[in-house]
């Protein structure tokens, strides 16, 4: 059945993923596969079909709803597709009504998982295949931008100007003599040069944020040899509403502890731990918290910069991560604690970063209530019932710095200080890196730092400031630190905050800061 579902989406214009078209292909039954292929189309207007398309519960009710519910094909798909039987089935809910959840069912779904590199010498083509295949599925972002008319590859483009449209990824930029901007962009089949001119001041402001290595949309005139830009098309990242879970529950946010410093505000985080494991609070919402993510820099590590040990307190990375094991296991056991790493967790620096080595964090791989995901990692939490949980990606934010020092508006305002703008910089680019410098990574065939969905939550760290805004829909979140001012911070201006721990309720939406700051020696 593989070629007639191939002939189907050839006609529909649509590239389907190998996993995905085997698995239509195991439910033997063409009608659904079509079915199923078109609904995809009309739904998320995606042209490229993976499995990560299915990772977003609200998109898969809308795929399945109006299907036929008694189809035994359909719901074998649903199962191998690892979706709920429950999701095409209604049930009828008081629309106030509080759903009781057993606090033993954590509710965690980790939906990131990267294979680990093979042990092999990394070569220019490697770099080669990793930014063709980025740019493929970045192009899909932009495709259907209402904005990009005459859209063509850049090979197609005619001697004669005229208006039109391309997508591609940014490889060179300059500033000419009379100050405007040129770009290099590539696709696929060729290269060109863009320009845009300094007299138009907002798409100039546009054009100076735009990062190498990013891809873009450009709409413009000119011919093969150069295009005269007027619009710049990014791919951005929205949601169409924002979510309210029918538990009433709430998730802490904390990261950049850097537990074993002579800096580490031990009296703050153990302030913190009583609060967690007071069962008998007058605070009402201590009882409703199940969730505690710790976006990395859980233990300040060894050997990180030079001269490390005059700062450390203690000098080994395993009794480092006991240490902080023993801290974690006064926390009430109900509540479930995701820990991913940073760059001083004693893991290898370049991006995705794996759990936790079993070897030196023993003591946190034995704890019950600890979920130990990679970095960065994509989970849902919360889901009960109908719904469908919030989506949230946890990233500790290596990156950040970055943009910060080289994006003009970001420069001007320091925006180490504002981390939650360079978090939407990065939503806008739909790539938690998208410079090649920018940071350290493994080139796969399949970049694990592209925001493929849009999560409904975006928790960083690495900035050590707290932050909570939206963009788009999409809470943003950046985590405070637990250690104290360093020579670091000071020395680029950094005003760092500490032990601040933004609470998220899923049914109210609400936000509050809970400040566990206490005066330490």
């Amino acid at each position: 059945m593989n070629k007639e579902i191939l002939k189907y989406c050839f006609k529909e214009g649509i590239l389907l993923d190998n996993e995905v078209l085997n698995l239509l292909n195991e439910a033997n039954d063409l009608a659904v596969a079509k079915l199923l292929i078109s609904k995809i189309k009309e739904q998320t207007q995606q042209k490229i079909i993976t499995k990560e398309t299915f990772y977003n519960k609200e998109v898969v009710e809308g795929l399945f709803s109006g299907l036929p519910s008694q189809n035994r094909n359909l719901e074998k798909l649903k199962i191998k597709l690892g979706l709920s039987i429950e999701i095409s089935k209604e049930t009828q809910q008081p629309p106030q009504e509080i759903i009781k959840v057993s606090k033993d069912k954590p509710r965690i779904k980790v939906l990131s998982s990267t294979p680990p590199p093979l042990n092999q010498r990394i070569e220019v083509n490697d770099f080669v295949t990793h930014f063709r295949n980025r740019f493929l599925e970045m192009r899909v972002f932009l495709q259907d931008h209402q904005g990009l008319d005459n859209l063509v590859s850049i090979n197609k483009i005619s001697g004669s100007k005229h208006n039109l449209s391309v997508i591609g990824l940014v490889s060179e930029r300059k500033i000419t003599k009379n100050k405007n901007l040129i770009f290099e962009v590539e696709d696929l089949t060729g290269k060109i040069r863009i320009l845009v001119r300094k007299d138009k001041k907002e798409l100039y402001e546009r054009a100076e944020e735009i990062a190498l290595d990013s891809v873009i949309g450009i709409k413009g005139s000119g011919n093969r040899e150069i295009i005269f830009v007027n619009e710049l098309a990014l791919p951005g990242a929205h949601l169409p509403r924002r979510k309210n879970s029918p538990q009433d529950e709430s998730i802490l946010f904390i990261g950049d502890l850097h537990f074993g410093s002579k800096r580490f505000l031990e009296k703050s985080f153990k302030k913190f731990i009583r609060y967690l494991s007071d069962e008998n609070s007058e605070d009402p919402e201590v009882a409703k918290i199940n969730y505690l993510f710790i976006v990395g820099d859980v233990v300040t590590g060894v050997g990180n910069y030079p001269n490390q040990e005059r700062d450390l307190l203690i000098k080994d990375l395993e009794e480092q991560f006991s240490g902080f094991a023993e801290l974690l296991k006064e926390i009430r056991r109900d509540i479930k604690i995701i820990i991913s790493p940073g760059n001083h967790d004693g893991v290898r620096l370049m991006e995705p970063q794996p759990i936790f080595d079993e070897k030196f964090a023993w003591a946190l791989h034995e704890m019950e209530n600890v979920i130990l995901v990679e970095n960065p990692s994509y989970l849902n939490i919360g889901s009960v019932n109908e719904f469908s949980g919030f989506d949230v990606l946890a990233h500790h934010g290596f990156s950040l710095p970055y943009y910060a020092n080289s994006v003009p508006r970001l420069l001007s305002s320091r925006a180490m200080n504002t981390p939650e703008e360079i978090m939407k910089y990065i939503l806008v680019n739909r790539h938690l890196a998208p410079t090649h410098a920018s940071a350290q990574y493994f080139p796969l065939n399949k970049d694990p730092l592209i925001i493929r969905v849009v999560p409904d939550i975006f928790v960083s760290a690495h900035s050590h400031k707290s932050a909570v805004s939206y963009y788009n829909n999409i809470l943003v979140i950046s985590v405070s630190s637990w250690e104290g001012f360093t020579p670091y911070q000071e020395k680029f201006g950094n005003i760092p905050d500490h032990c601040k721990v933004p609470m998220f309720n899923l049914k109210t939406r609400s936000v509050k800061i809970l400040d566990f700051e206490t005066e330490e020696n």
